[in-house]
């Protein structure tokens, strides 16, 4: 089977793109899926989140993009079978100044990535634009992109959308959107009801159909350096990540 790279991207911060990816990642390992977890956030909240340290670590993102290692030397066993992960330290943050005058900088993570041998690959990446989450974006196959249910939610979608509409152009021409996920969705509340309808508008069949609830063991997940099925495998967000996976294997595949 060949692998599934994608990258969780939204340039705003707080969207649950971090608990989309380590869930999703953790459901699909759950499955019996081999998957890849690539933390290319410099907050490194993956690599946390599964209980990992985020300094001290041999061998970690910054190392593959700037010093040419290679990625099964970096790449860290999780205590979850099936699941592996690049961790992120804080040294990522140099990463992108450093990678500047850097011949091919924009295929660093696609060069890396080539000899990964998993089902899925998923990418965490910055809330930014930067050149981190362009190497994310040339190495990806598809997009996944978190939209929070929120009065702001739309902003800044349209310049995302335009970057990767820009990367499919001139560097990564096969490029697809996945789909866009709500979270945070509040179904007591009218205005998580009018982001929704604005979605469903804008997005049609690509938005899924799954939305990801505001949950409160979602938000202690991270603090105890579980995932949400160790956390509270029966909870509501837990529930919704196990559909959302059915869902994005359905459509990747």
């Amino acid at each position: 089977m060949t692998k599934k790279i994608i990258a969780v991207v939204n340039q705003k911060g707080g969207v649950g793109k971090t608990t989309t990816v380590v869930s999703l990642s953790a459901q699909l390992a759950a499955q019996g899926k081999s998957v890849l977890l690539v933390d290319l956030d410099p907050q490194s909240n993956a690599t946390l989140g599964l209980g990992l340290p985020s300094d001290g670590l041999i061998g970690n993102t910054y190392d593959v993009l700037t010093h040419g290692v290679e990625l099964a030397e970096a790449v860290q066993n999780t205590r979850i079978p099936n699941l592996y992960i690049l961790p992120s330290t804080t040294s990522l943050a140099g990463a992108e100044v450093e990678l500047v005058t850097q011949p091919r900088r924009e295929y660093r993570l696609q060069r890396a990535l080539d000899a990964a041998v998993y089902d899925y690959v998923l990418i965490d990446c910055p809330p930014s634009l930067g050149l981190l989450t362009i190497n994310a974006l040339t190495a990806a196959a598809m997009v996944l992109i978190p939209v929070q249910a929120e009065y702001y939610a739309l902003e800044g979608l349209g310049q995302l959308l335009q970057t990767i509409q820009r990367i499919r152009r001139s560097l990564n021409p096969t490029l697809e959107l996945l789909g866009v996920v709500v979270t945070m969705f509040d179904k007591r509340t009218s205005l998580s009801g009018q982001v929704l309808e604005e979605l469903e508008k804008y997005f049609a069949d690509r938005l899924f159909k799954t939305t990801i609830p505001r949950n409160i063991r979602l938000a202690e997940a991270p603090s105890f350096g579980k995932t949400i099925f160790e956390h509270d495998r029966w909870s509501k967000g837990a529930r919704a990540y196990k559909q959302l996976a059915k869902e994005i294997q359905k459509r990747a595949n």
